[in-house]
């Protein structure tokens, strides 16, 4: 008897049972990254302690009693306790309001300086590289002289006569000595992207030149620009603390954590908690901000050596998958030939 009709039927049944499985859906960059960053266990913690600083900032506050401009000559450098919850310091002023008041404050700054070291950066390498000629030697030789300049000289020189001015003047000052490093990488890459078929394209097309910057070339540099932004934050918060401890940064009577820690140096040794309390912000910033950055890196760059170690967890797993897959159908073979020998 011919086994011929009995092997099409195992086929067509096979075909079709495969059919019916449902395939898996594509996934976009940006539900990808967010599923690869997820997967981060130390991204997660950083990301939740930026979270819960941000949520002391500014609703921590509206539960506690005292304003941090506010003086109770009842109580000079008192312990923390249930009335003042991270004590006072040497001016009766409450210590958990100043130091979240200069929370905000170092939050906000790093924040903004991050945003616009980057934004700068980014236009900066972009036009240099697409145009060439004369705009990029011009701007090569700016971004030369700011590297060779003291910046911190400078700002400690320039901040004192800001003084009655906005903080946002700092801010100004700390973005403009902090891009330039980057704005020679992406300047790197931009000179490897526009010779690229899909930029050429868009050149043949008539596409205008501002257009294929923010269109096709910086959108391919995304996960550079991403994780250099959060590496900023982090470097303005410290940044700003220094020059605030250094009498620098933000001036009296607005507060950071960098004055807090300078106001209260000299009593720390007797009263710790003057200085523990607003150092240990400055520090959880620090932490988060870093494990946030390397969460990114592996969700943005596969070549990244974190997100390298969990493809190849994830490739082992599938592999021991497959392998008790294919045991289970060679165990089942045997027995299928049997089956149609005897039917035969």
């Amino acid at each position: 008897m011919s086994t011929q009709p009995t092997t099409d039927t195992a086929v067509v049944e096979i075909a079709t049972a495969t059919a019916g499985e449902r395939q898996p859906k594509r996934q976009s960059r940006a539900r990808l990254t967010v599923r690869r960053f997820a997967r981060n266990r130390m991204a997660l913690v950083g990301l939740g302690i930026l979270v819960l600083l941000f949520l002391a900032a500014y609703v921590g506050p509206l539960f506690d009693k005292y304003d941090y401009t506010f003086h109770d000559y009842m109580a000079f450098n008192a312990a923390p306790g249930g009335d003042h919850w991270w004590g006072t310091n040497q001016g009766g002023q409450d210590l958990f309001a100043l130091t979240m008041r200069g929370l905000q404050k170092s939050l906000v700054i790093g924040l903004l300086v991050g945003a616009i070291t980057t934004l700068v950066a980014a236009v900066v390498g972009a036009v240099s590289a697409y145009y060439g000629g004369w705009i990029d030697r011009v701007l090569m030789w700016g971004v030369d002289l700011l590297l060779v300049l003291p910046s911190f000289l400078i700002i400690a020189v320039l901040s004192p006569l800001f003084q009655k001015a906005s903080w946002l003047i700092f801010v100004v000052l700390l973005a403009a000595f902090a891009w330039m490093i980057t704005g020679r990488v992406v300047r790197s890459m931009t000179m490897t992207l526009k010779d690229r078929e899909f930029v050429k394209a868009a050149k043949y097309m008539g596409v205008p030149g501002p257009v294929i910057i923010f269109r096709h070339i910086l959108p391919n540099m995304a996960s550079l620009l991403i994780i250099d932004a959060v590496i900023q934050v982090g470097a303005a918060v410290i940044g700003e603390s220094g020059l605030s401890f250094l009498g620098f940064g933000i001036q009296a009577p607005d507060v950071s954590l960098g004055t807090i820690i300078a106001d209260n140096t000299t009593n720390a040794p007797t009263f710790p908690w003057l200085f523990y309390f607003p150092a240990g912000c400055l520090v959880l910033i620090g932490i988060a901000v870093s494990f946030i950055g390397d969460g990114l890196r592996d969700a943005l760059d596969p070549n990244a050596s974190g997100a390298k170690a969990k493809a190849k967890k994830i490739k082992k797993t599938g592999e021991t998958k497959a392998g008790a897959t294919n045991l289970s159908n060679q165990l089942q073979g045997p027995s299928t030939s049997t089956d149609v020998l005897s039917t035969s």
